[in-house]
């Protein structure tokens, strides 16, 4: 049986059936946006710049790999960055948390934790962002924050928009939840600061690429491996992500011979999801890696992707931030709080 998203991508009868839902939730999309506008509801503002990077669709686009290029851009210019996320999947009985490199994923989720790997910023987590960014600004030493999957988080100001879409798949049917992939109709686009598409950008975006990096053995990372060491053989493909085709498809190109294991966004493996009855070699994504280092499994790698965007965004978004922090300077806002409340 398809799962529901694969019908959000054309449209079809299961689409239109879902409709009329799906108008629901555009109305009440709209006037949740329309809320925080207009001071209905509280948007509270940090002292230092904040960089929401979201985007408008369910499932996986590539921003992950967009928050760590942003977070080492952001160092090259001479910032200290800090990182706020939902912290979605964590366990932890009371937020916001600090994350570490060695952090449990069951209790702060899987992507923060990659994400304070990759990055080595702080990174902070709490379903209400807003407390996850005061709680950052309270006990790290940041001068500019990146929302990690915050385009819909009204509540915590921003001073910067990236919306980051899928070349390929784009925005489905065109469809609001349920009836298609949209959290917010296709228009949020035009209000948003830069569209950052992976793969061939459309008028008014820019592009963004992916590179396999290396590959790391799961038990012990000290042992690498180039990926041409498996071009030509038989590998199991494990994806526990957003889009698993995406990676399933980097794969291939390189030229190993995939057997495909896609499995749920954010899914928590044990060993017998690694267990596939033979000798080949299990290769999964650097975030799934997250969830699996606590198995026995000596055969397994993991992939690290790094995110090439075009230099024509890479200038636009400097000359927009040294405006931001221009206008913050000016504005002199007051240290943020713990925003307990929010």
């Amino acid at each position: 049986m398809k799962s529901l998203d694969e019908y959000w991508y054309k449209k079809n009868r299961i689409a239109t059936l879902l409709w009329p839902f799906s108008l629901l939730f555009r109305s009440i999309s709209f006037l949740r946006r329309m809320g925080y506008r207009i001071g209905l509801f509280t948007v509270y503002e940090v002292s230092v710049p904040v960089i929401v990077v979201g985007n408008v669709t369910v499932g996986g686009t590539g921003k992950t790999p967009m928050v760590v290029w942003l977070a080492s851009f952001l160092r090259e210019q001479g910032f200290k960055p800090g990182i706020v996320s939902r912290g979605y999947g964590g366990k932890a009985s009371q937020w916001p948390q600090q994350v570490r490199v060695d952090s449990d994923p069951t209790v702060v989720g899987d992507e923060p934790i990659l994400l304070a790997r990759r990055t080595g910023c702080p990174v902070a987590v709490a379903p209400k962002r807003v407390r996850a960014a005061g709680s950052l600004l309270q006990h790290e030493d940041c001068d500019i924050i990146i929302a990690d999957d915050g385009l819909q988080h009204y509540a915590l100001h921003r001073d910067v928009e990236i919306a980051v879409i899928d070349g390929v798949r784009r925005l489905g049917n065109g469809y609001c939840l349920p009836a298609g992939p949209l959290r917010e109709p296709a228009s949020r686009l035009r209000s948003v600061d830069f569209v950052v598409t992976n793969g061939l950008p459309a008028h008014d975006e820019f592009g963004m690429s992916f590179n396999l990096g290396s590959v790391y053995n799961l038990g012990d990372q000290d042992r690498t491996a180039p990926l041409e060491d498996f071009r030509g053989k038989v590998v199991h493909a494990v994806a526990g992500i957003g889009h698993p085709a995406r990676f399933f498809s980097f794969l291939k190109r390189l030229g190993l011979s995939v057997i495909e294991h896609p499995f749920a966004d954010h899914h928590i493996f044990s060993e017998a999801d690694l267990d596939f009855g033979d000798d080949a070699p299990v290769i999964m994504t650097e975030k799934d890696a997250v969830k699996c280092r606590r198995l026995c499994c000596d055969n397994a790698w993991f992939v690290t992707v790094n995110a090439c965007v075009d230099d024509a965004f890479t200038e636009a978004l400097r000359l927009k931030i040294s405006d931001v922090v221009e206008k913050k300077r000016k504005s002199k806002k007051p240290p943020a709080a713990n925003f307990a409340g929010a």
